[in-house]
C-alpha cells in the first residue's frame, strides 16, 4: 500500500502552458450522459480487508473507510490511472479533457474551473482532482465528500506512487502495483535501448509554437534525461522550469533532438517546424531527429508514461520491446 506524498500538468496553447506551469494537466470517444441522475450506477460498497485504507493526498493523509462505488475525475491523468488499474467501473463522471481511455465518461465538467454543485450532483464518495483550485477541496469536504488531491508529479518514482495510492483508494491495489511493475520495465527498456551515439544529445521539448518548453526538473524533461537527452532550456532559462525561449535563443542552443508535444493544439510538424524562419539549419532539422508526439502522451504522467518512453527511445534509434 502506498502512503507516500505526490504531485500533476498542461492544456493547449499559452493558456496550456500557463496552466501546466501552475498545477497541469496533457479527445473525446466513449458513451456518457450529462446527467447526473443517469450516469453510472451505484455500486455496492464491497466490504473488503482493504478497507478502512490510509493514502497521501497533497493535503495529508487521507482515510477511505469503505471502498469507493462512485467516483468523479477532475484529472484527465487521473481517469486514465483509474480505468489501467481496474476501477473503471467505480468511475460516474470525469472532467472535459479526459479523454481516454474510449470507454471514459463524457461530461462537460470542468477541472480548471470546477462548479461544486455540478460535481456534488452526481453524488460521488470520493473525487479525485490534481489542484484545489477555487476552493473545491473545501466546498466538498463540508458536503462530505472525500477529496483526494494529486499534483503535478516531478518525477517517474512519483508518478508510480500515485498510481498506488490511486489503487489503493479504490480497492484495487494489487493491480495498481502489478501495473506500475510492467510500467518500470518498460521504461527501462526503453532507455537501455537508446544507442551511445545518442546519449548526450541536445533535447529541445516544444509545448507549443510560440516556443514554451519545459526544463529537465519537469515530470516529462525527467523522461527525456533518463533517455539520456541533455535539455537546453536547463542553461538558456535557469530557475523558470517552463520558459518561452526566443527563436534567436533556441538556434544558438542548436539543439540535436526537438520533441513537438504540440502536434494537436498547434498542427505542427516535423516540416512545419523546419519551415520556419532560422530553422532549416537547426542540426535536429538537418539530422531528421525531429519527433512528433501527442500532447497529452507527453503531458500525462499515468499509464502511457512507458509509451511516451518508447516513442521516444525509437526515434533515438533504440529498439524497445514490450
Amino acid at each position: 500500500m502506498s502512503t507516500s506524498s505526490r504531485t500533476t500538468t498542461p492544456t493547449r496553447g499559452t493558456t496550456r502552458v500557463a496552466l501546466l506551469a501552475a498545477a497541469v494537466l496533457a479527445l473525446v470517444a466513449g458513451c456518457g450522459s450529462n446527467d447526473p441522475e443517469t450516469v453510472g450506477a451505484p455500486e455496492p460498497a464491497a466490504a473488503s480487508s482493504a478497507f478502512p485504507v490510509t493514502v497521501t493526498s497533497a493535503t495529508g493523509p487521507l482515510t477511505l473507510e469503505a471502498r469507493p462505488g462512485r467516483i468523479v475525475s477532475l484529472s484527465p491523468t487521473a481517469t486514465e490511472t483509474l480505468f489501467a488499474v481496474g476501477a473503471g467501473a467505480q468511475v460516474v463522471a470525469v472532467d472535459d479533457q479526459s479523454d481516454f481511455p474510449a470507454e471514459a465518461p463524457v461530461t462537460d465538467l470542468s477541472g480548471f474551473t470546477p462548479n461544486v454543485e455540478a460535481v456534488a450532483g452526481y453524488r460521488p464518495d470520493l473525487v479525485v482532482v490534481s489542484d484545489d483550485l477555487g476552493g473545491i477541496v473545501d466546498a466538498l469536504t463540508a458536503l462530505d465528500v472525500t477529496v483526494l488531491v494529486q499534483p503535478a508529479v516531478s518525477t517517474l518514482d512519483e508518478a508510480w506512487a500515485q498510481i498506488e495510492a490511486l489503487g489503493d483508494a479504490t480497492g484495487n491495489g494489487a493491480r495498481a502495483e502489478e501495473l506500475v511493475g510492467e510500467l518500470e520495465q518498460r521504461v527501462e527498456a526503453a532507455v537501455a535501448s537508446v544507442p551511445a551515439s545518442a546519449k548526450g544529445l541536445r533535447v529541445f521539448h516544444e509545448l507549443d509554437d510560440t516556443l514554451f518548453t519545459v526544463t529537465s526538473r519537469t515530470f516529462v524533461g525527467s523522461v527525456e534525461k533518463a533517455l539520456g537527452l541533455v535539455n537546453v532550456a536547463d542553461d538558456v532559462a535557469p530557475g523558470n522550469d517552463y520558459p518561452q525561449l526566443s527563436a534567436e535563443a533556441l538556434v544558438k542552443a542548436a539543439p540535436q533532438v526537438v520533441v513537438l508535444a504540440d502536434t494537436a493544439c498547434c498542427a505542427q510538424t516535423a516540416q512545419t517546424f523546419g519551415a520556419r524562419p532560422g530553422f532549416s539549419a537547426l542540426p535536429a532539422v538537418t539530422e531528421g531527429r525531429v519527433v512528433e508526439v501527442d500532447d497529452d502522451l507527453a503531458s500525462r504522467w499515468g499509464p502511457r508514461i512507458a509509451e511516451f518512453a518508447e516513442v521516444l527511445a525509437a526515434a533515438l534509434g533504440g529498439t524497445p520491446t514490450r
